[in-house]
C-alpha cells in the first residue's frame, strides 16, 4: 500500500506546466448534481451514517426533504441543464437506480456521465477490509452498467469516505478518476500500486449542500460562483466544478439562481462546458505525463 504522504507530489501553482483544454478554452468546466439516496432508517453500525440525528429513526421530516430532490428537484435541474445543453457529470448513489428506474432512464436519455458515489448515501465505506472494498466497488461499477450501459471512469466517496487502499483499488478496477481529493485547480496525478488513476477538481466550497448548512441562501452561492469563475476564467487552463444537490438547487424557489450562474458562465467565449469523464481523459491523454515528470523533478531539491 503506498503510504498518504506519498500519494500526491506535490508542485506549486507558479512553476507547473501550462494546461491547455480542447478548442483553446481558458477554462473547463463541469456540472456535478449529486443525485442520493439516504435510507429511511439507516443501519446504526460503525461503517453506517446517522444523516439526522434529529429524532430517534425514521425521521419524516429530513427524510422527505432529500427525497424531494429525486421526485422533483433532480427533474426540474434536468430540464435547466437541457435548454441550456449542459450535460451533467452526476455523482450517483448506485441504489437510486434499483429504487427509481426512471432516474437511470434520465441519465441514459440525456447522455450524462455518471462517477460513483457509493450504493448509498447513509453508508459509509472506511469500515470495509480490502475484500469487502474490492467487492463493493466492483458492485458499482457492475450496477452502473447494468442500468445504463455506462463504463464507470470515476468516483466521489460517499459522504467523501474512503480507505487508504481506495485510489490503489480503483486503478486496478480501470476507474481513472476521484474527486474527493479537493486539493486543486486542475488535475492531479495520483500515485497507484498499479495502472494511473488523478484527481478531478471538485468544490467543497462551491457546494450547496455545506453552504446552505452554514445558512447561507441562493444568491450568495450565486455570488461566489461567479466570483471563483471570473478568477479562473482570467487565470486560465483551471477546472471549475459545480456541486449541486437536486434537494437545493431543483427548488421552486433556488432553481431561478442556478439558471442565472449556467447563463453567466456559458455567455462566455471560450468556457468547454464538458464533464468530468472528458477532463480525466483529456488530461490523461495530453498532461498526465509531463506534469508528474515535473513533480518527480522536484522531489531531489524539495527533500535536500
Amino acid at each position: 500500500m503506498i503510504p498518504p504522504r506519498d500519494r500526491v507530489l506535490y508542485s506549486p501553482h507558479a512553476a507547473r506546466p501550462e494546461i491547455s483544454w480542447p478548442g483553446d478554452a481558458r477554462i473547463a468546466v463541469w456540472v456535478a448534481p449529486n443525485i442520493e439516496h439516504y435510507e429511511y432508517t439507516p443501519p446504526l453500525t460503525s461503517e453506517a451514517r446517522d444523516p439526522w440525528p434529529r429524532t430517534p429513526h425514521p425521521d419524516v421530516q429530513m427524510y422527505s426533504y432529500k427525497d424531494y430532490g429525486n421526485r422533483v428537484g433532480l427533474w426540474r435541474m434536468a430540464d435547466l441543464l437541457d435548454e441550456l445543453d449542459i450535460r451533467a457529470t452526476v455523482s450517483l448513489n448506485m441504489a437510486v437506480m434499483d429504487h427509481f428506474p426512471e432516474v437511470a432512464t434520465l441519465i441514459r436519455d440525456l447522455r450524462w456521465k455518471v462517477m460513483s458515489h457509493g450504493i448509498y448515501n447513509t453508508r459509509f465505506s472506511y469500515g470495509l477490509t480490502e475484500v469487502e472494498e474490492r467487492a463493493w466497488l466492483i458492485d458499482t461499477i457492475e450496477s452502473l452498467h447494468r442500468h445504463t450501459g455506462l463504463t464507470l471512469r470515476g468516483m466521489l466517496g460517499p459522504a467523501i469516505s474512503g480507505t487508504l487502499r481506495t485510489p490503489d483499488l480503483m486503478a486496478e478496477l480501470g476507474l481513472i478518476y476521484h474527486t474527493d481529493w479537493a486539493h486543486d485547480d486542475v488535475p492531479v496525478p495520483l500515485a497507484v500500486q498499479e495502472g494511473r488513476l488523478i484527481s478531478v477538481p471538485y468544490s467543497f466550497d462551491l457546494n450547496d449542500a455545506p453552504l446552505f448548512g452554514a445558512n447561507h441562501d441562493s444568491a450568495y452561492f450565486v455570488e461566489i460562483a461567479k466570483r471563483q469563475f471570473d478568477t479562473l476564467y482570467r487565470e486560465g487552463g483551471k477546472v471549475m466544478c459545480l456541486a449541486l444537490h437536486p434537494f437545493l438547487f431543483g427548488q421552486p424557489h433556488t432553481i431561478g439562481d442556478l439558471c442565472e450562474i449556467l447563463r453567466y458562465i456559458t455567455g462566455h467565449d471560450d468556457v468547454w462546458m464538458t464533464t468530468a469523464d472528458d477532463i480525466a481523459e483529456h488530461y490523461l491523454a495530453h498532461h498526465y505525463d509531463t506534469q508528474l515528470a515535473h513533480a518527480s523533478s522536484l522531489l531531489p531539491a524539495r527533500s535536500a
